[in-house]
């Protein structure tokens, strides 16, 4: 059975969702600072919203630190991403060059969040092959950063955000093959390449270094000149696009969602929506970031944004 609303595909609707969560999350946040503190709702919503350095200082129950998990196990999110979207890499191949259709269990995942019924006779589209080696290789980045140079805390997170993230990654490598069926590619491969495909890769490798320049500058305000880790403390972090937002990284993250529109031609509604949730996310988590150090930092700029250059 195919599902839609308002044209709208299921794989749509959820992005939407999860997008006017973020939205709604955000703006409850903006309202309620400094409000609020001695409800109870409250503090599920923060201790929900928050992880990492935004959690420690919070009033919590007892009962929700039984929902804390380490923030250092991010480089779940990564592995899991990595191996699953590895495998929907491999299997399209193999679609394209081998002519072998997908498994019966992806086809029907496909059709039921699509809505359009599967056909092997379809030319196979250059962007979204792009767009999973793409993916793969910021997954595979965000794993080695994890692993060897990002220093982390005793900071937590929520279960439910654990769990969350571990999801996260396997419906965005569905994604991507979701907006390959809603689209149709033309002619040979190589002859598909125009200048969107370019500008979204050359968008991609600048937020990737930028991303990476930041989590460096980040380790490097615990660890010494020979790289060991001298301190957990958190500092006010400087240098790079630190001089203009308190979370580069998190626009980084942006932008190279942003570039993987670009190289989809900027065509893809289900992927413009994945980037709304990205923006409300990381605007968001950049809030809690940029507030924190506010409050903390008597001498903290006051020039920088949360994490949109000059914007927010």
């Amino acid at each position: 059975m195919m599902w839609s609303f308002l044209g709208l595909s299921v794989i749509d609707l959820l992005w939407c969702f999860l997008a006017s969560c973020f939205f709604v999350a955000f703006c409850a946040h903006k309202v309620s600072q400094g409000k609020y503190e001695k409800c109870r709702v409250h503090a599920i919503f923060q201790d929900l919203i928050r992880y990492g350095k935004t959690k420690q200082n919070i009033k919590r129950d007892e009962w929700m630190r039984l929902f804390d998990v380490p923030k250092r196990w991010f480089w779940h999110f990564y592995a899991i991403s990595v191996g699953w979207n590895g495998l929907l890499l491999l299997l399209h191949l193999n679609f394209i060059y081998q002519h072998q259709p997908h498994p019966s269990w992806l086809t029907w995942i496909l059709d039921v969040l699509t809505g359009v019924p599967g056909t092997d006779s379809r030319a196979p589209q250059l962007s979204t092959l792009l767009v999973q080696l793409l993916l793969c290789v910021h997954s595979l980045r965000r794993l080695l950063e994890c692993l060897f140079i990002s220093v982390f805390s005793d900071g937590a997170m929520h279960l439910v955000q654990y769990v969350f993230g571990l999801g996260y990654y396997v419906v965005l490598g569905l994604t991507v093959l979701c907006s390959d069926r809603m689209g149709q590619g033309t002619g040979a491969l190589l002859s598909q390449l125009d200048w969107l495909h370019v500008a979204g890769f050359v968008l991609f490798i600048g937020a990737s270094l930028l991303q990476h320049q930041s989590i460096v500058l980040l380790a490097g305000l615990r660890t010494g000149k020979s790289g060991t880790v001298e301190t957990l403390a958190h500092k006010v972090p400087n240098g790079g696009c630190f001089e203009l937002v308190s979370c580069p990284h998190y626009f980084a993250e942006l932008l190279i969602y942003v570039s993987l529109s670009f190289v989809f031609r900027g065509v893809s509604l289900t992927w413009w929506l994945v980037v709304l949730y990205v923006l409300f996310n990381q605007a968001l988590a950049g809030q809690l970031c940029h507030d924190l150090y506010i409050s903390k930092y008597d001498s903290y700029p006051r020039h920088r944004r949360a994490f949109i250059p000059f914007v927010l």
